[in-house]
């Protein structure tokens, strides 16, 4: 194992650019933390977690499918010239990132999401990492490299031969392990969360919450979408064709629960017309019915809905008032 300072990995990574195509966290000038190359800004691995859902490197917001000339001849898009070097990803990200491929993959494999996905190296952060000051929970897997920070350089754990391959190329010291006192911090933080959606899903499969309060709640919804677009296992979509220059361009574009046209019919029936059917479904969907599908609540605990929301009804904080109000 390799202990490498945050200069080192910026050197590694401006190494393999021939290689891979790098993507990154990265402070832009506004104070936010997107993914992106590494010449749009200066890699964050400290601070910050990223804003945007982690698996719009594979699973873009507006991606194209296809393409029918004036010939009636169809094209489908490239592969990607290099496979993608993902770097940042945090225990809660990896998660999703696991429940968004077998979500990806099952039925009929989604070739457009796997033709970035299959090929991709993995790369998680934890540690001492946070905005905070504080520990993101070591991930333990899920990934093929992990970099591990005790608030001054990076352990590079490797879990998979693509990441042993990588560590090889980072210049660091070589250290036997892990410092147990990163490991034992990471098993001591709360799983308070865990906890709390797990009593909100039995309330919600045993119906004990009343209409009235989805009604309160869809009050102080205003349609932003804005918990959707950065959910990380938000997969649904809209496929719309559009003429292009004399050419037919098919392509799929992120959909949003929360808006009236989502359900919406051909017939004009539309069964979640109400915003307060939508507004109950976001919950109901991903800490009853996936759990039914799944297996799991596809609920991670990223955080990102809860703040992103203007008006305060992001998952974690619905789900504190619904215990508080009908546990």
């Amino acid at each position: 194992m390799k202990a490498a300072s945050l200069g080192q990995l910026e050197d590694f990574l401006g190494s393999v650019r021939q290689e891979y195509e790098v993507v990154v966290p990265v402070a832009l000038s506004d104070g936010t933390v997107s993914m992106g190359s590494p010449d749009e800004g200066k890699l964050s691995l400290t601070g910050r977690r990223t804003a945007a859902r982690p698996a719009s490197v594979f699973f873009p917001h507006c991606d194209r499918v296809l393409i029918i000339s004036s010939s009636d001849e169809m094209s489908l898009p490239a592969a990607p010239a290099k496979p993608l070097l993902v770097v940042g990803l945090r225990a809660p990200d990896l998660d999703c990132l696991e429940f968004t491929d077998n979500f990806f993959n099952c039925g009929y494999r989604d070739d457009l999401y796997f033709s970035r996905r299959q090929s991709a190296v993995v790369v998680g952060l934890s540690g001492r990492c946070t905005e905070d000051g504080g520990f993101s929970r070591i991930c333990g897997g899920k990934c093929d490299l992990e970099l591990v920070c005790d608030g001054e350089v990076f352990y590079c754990v490797a879990y998979s031969g693509r990441g042993r391959k990588l560590e090889e190329k980072i210049e660091g010291s070589l250290r036997q392990g892990l410092p147990v006192e990163l490991t034992e911090e990471s098993e001591s933080l709360s799983v308070e969360g865990e906890e709390l959606l797990r009593k909100t899903a039995e309330l919600l499969a045993g119906r004990k919450v009343p209409d009235h309060y989805w009604a309160e709640l869809a009050e102080r919804c205003i349609e932003c979408t804005g918990c959707n677009l950065v959910c990380p296992t938000c997969t649904c979509f809209e496929v719309y064709d559009r003429d292009y220059n004399g050419q037919t361009v098919r392509s799929r574009l992120w959909d949003s629960c929360q808006l009236s046209g989502y359900a919406r019919e051909a017939s004009g029936f539309n069964p979640m017309g109400a915003q307060m059917s939508r507004t109950r479904r976001r919950l109901h969907h991903k800490l009853v019915d996936d759990p039914r599908r799944w297996g799991v609540i596809s609920c991670f605990l990223c955080g990102r809905c809860d703040e992103i929301c203007p008006t305060g009804i992001g998952i974690m904080a619905v789900s504190r008032e619904i215990v508080d109000r009908f546990g």
